[in-house]
């Protein structure tokens, strides 16, 4: 004859059984209760066996094999889903305009930072052709001195060489040019020299 500690132990394990369910399931997030049966079943035969050991029963296995909830909650569970994706939608195209709008922006900017070095560049070529022809001149005046110095040339030649350059400095298009007094008097001795070299050339070798 088998003596247990309940006069009903199968009516007392069912009923055990209902309370825990509910007690586990009470404690559980809505949507983490169809997803978590393993755990459920885990913690209903831990509770069980706990308790009928006394009553010199052994659970070894409890398994929930489905949980319907009802349909309001059913209904409330998808309008909950529902929200879920319309905010994640929702996060990812605000995601998707930010990572667009700083992808415009660092363009460009990376374009307009590209101009101003085309810019630059540019100014800075114009300057160097600038110098170089600035120094060019420089160096045509410079040789073309030194030859004249080493050429020793006297007062007059150097008088018609001012005089060339005064030419030069009016281009035409001068109205008015004044002579310094030590020139004025050379230019009708250049005149005579171009007549008489127009005269005779073997002459005025």
């Amino acid at each position: 004859m088998l003596t247990y500690g309940v006069e009903y132990p199968l009516s007392a394990i069912e009923n055990l059984t209902a309370t825990t369910l509910r007690n586990i399931i009470g404690s559980l997030e809505l949507d983490h209760t169809l997803t978590s049966r393993d755990q459920i079943n885990s913690s209903i035969t831990e509770t069980l066996d706990k308790a009928t050991d006394k009553w010199g029963i052994k659970v070894n296995r409890v398994e929930v094999k489905n949980i319907v909830p009802p349909q309001e909650i059913m209904a409330a569970m998808e309008r909950q889903m529902k929200a879920e994706r319309e905010k994640r939608e929702s996060i990812l195209l605000a995601e998707g305009e930010k990572q667009s709008k700083i992808l415009i922006a660092e363009g460009e900017k990376e374009s307009a930072i590209l101009r101003a070095d085309a810019v630059k560049e540019q100014k800075i070529r114009e300057a160097a052709g600038e110098a170089e022809a600035i120094l060019a001149v420089q160096r045509a005046v410079a040789d073309s001195i030194k030859m004249l110095n080493e050429s020793a040339p006297s007062k007059e030649v150097v008088a018609l060489k001012s005089l060339e350059a005064f030419g030069k400095a009016a281009d035409g298009q001068a109205t008015k040019i004044i002579i310094p007094s030590e020139i004025q008097g050379l230019a009708g001795l250049a005149a005579s020299l171009k007549e008489l070299v127009k005269e005779d050339p073997k002459e005025a070798k």
